[in-house]
């Protein structure tokens, strides 16, 4: 068994409204990721992937449940005490038009987080290791002193790994990191993030929609419906036998490149995405899955192991068997 690095007990976030309803973003989620793997988050926009992956680092503070990091329970630590684990968790955000300030060169926003922990004793020791890290990510040297909006899209994101792995972190949560990107730009960075994780023994938390990039990316899949997940395996695995409904119907969303198969019938999901400001009870995707009971209607499924899965589904073994 490989080394957790960081586990979620009983994760939970709610959002309160103005009228005072709440968004229940993230509901009772644990999980684990271990030392080295790339951990895919998929699921629908607005299925709470971006909130559970900030709450998972502190981002966003939990309204219940916690979240251990290299053997520590980070969530109730003081902002002092949680300094030393802030550095070692990192972000590589999904617009990188809007996440480097454009008032900034290249030089300086790169140098930012070494600054802010003090971890170079003069200017020029800083312009060194900011370059170093550059040449890391396939910036040339004579762009030191650009601004963001001197950069494609694709050197922008670039410039953005080189800011989240300035610290050294042993985790970084990317966060749909080349959704913005055109495809043949998608690989490039995609190739990078897998060269600078063999390089350097980083762990990812992957949330992405695109399950296309997914399946080439990443270790073991997390599916999340309506802020709970719903199925969590090895990759290849999940792919090959999805067991939970909501799997399925994801995987079969997917374009496929034999012409046959565009005329085969899909089955599509019912309704439509229900609300987190009033979500189903019982299981969230009961109203739009076609083999929902009134068990699931009524009844929470807990997400329990079957063979090497992870599933939250009252039906999962009948309905593969």
């Amino acid at each position: 068994m490989s080394e957790i690095l960081l586990e979620a007990k009983g994760l939970t976030k709610e959002f309160t409204l103005k009228n005072r309803k709440k968004v229940h973003a993230v509901s009772d989620v644990s999980l684990e990721i271990y030392k080295g793997e790339t951990l895919a988050l998929v699921g629908e926009s607005g299925c709470g992937k971006s909130t559970l992956g900030r709450t998972l680092i502190r981002l966003i503070t939990p309204t219940s449940g916690e979240v251990t990091f290299e053997g520590t329970e980070i969530t109730a630590l003081s902002e002092k005490a949680f300094a030393p684990y802030r550095r070692r968790m990192q972000l590589i955000f999904q617009d990188p038009y809007a996440s480097l300030d454009p008032r900034m060169t290249v030089r300086d926003i790169v140098a930012e987080p070494l600054n802010t922990y003090k971890l170079c004793r003069t200017g020029e020791e800083t312009t060194a290791r900011v370059l170093a890290l550059l040449h890391d990510v396939g910036i040339p040297e004579e762009f030191l002193y650009r601004y963001p909006h001197q950069f494609s899209g694709g050197q922008r994101q670039r410039i953005g790994i080189a800011r989240a792995i300035a610290l050294d972190p042993s985790l970084i949560v990317c966060d749909e990191p080349v959704s913005a990107l055109d495809v043949s730009v998608q690989n490039q960075i995609l190739n990078l993030l897998r060269r600078i994780q063999r390089e350097r023994g980083l762990t990812y938390l992957f949330i992405s929609h695109d399950l296309s990039v997914v399946r080439f990316i990443s270790d073991r899949i997390c599916v999340m419906f309506l802020g709970r997940l719903c199925e969590l395996g090895r990759t290849a695995e999940v792919y090959a036998a999805p067991l939970h409904p909501y799997t399925r119907f994801l995987l079969n969303a997917i374009p496929k490149a034999d012409p046959a198969a565009r005329y085969e019938e899909k089955p599509l999901l019912h309704g439509e995405l229900p609300s987190p400001i009033d979500p189903p009870s019982g299981c969230r995707f009961h109203t739009r899955c076609p083999y929902a009971t009134e068990r699931c209607r009524s009844e929470v499924p807990q997400l329990r192991p079957i063979g090497a899965r992870h599933v939250a589904c009252h039906r999962a073994e009948e309905l593969n068997h």
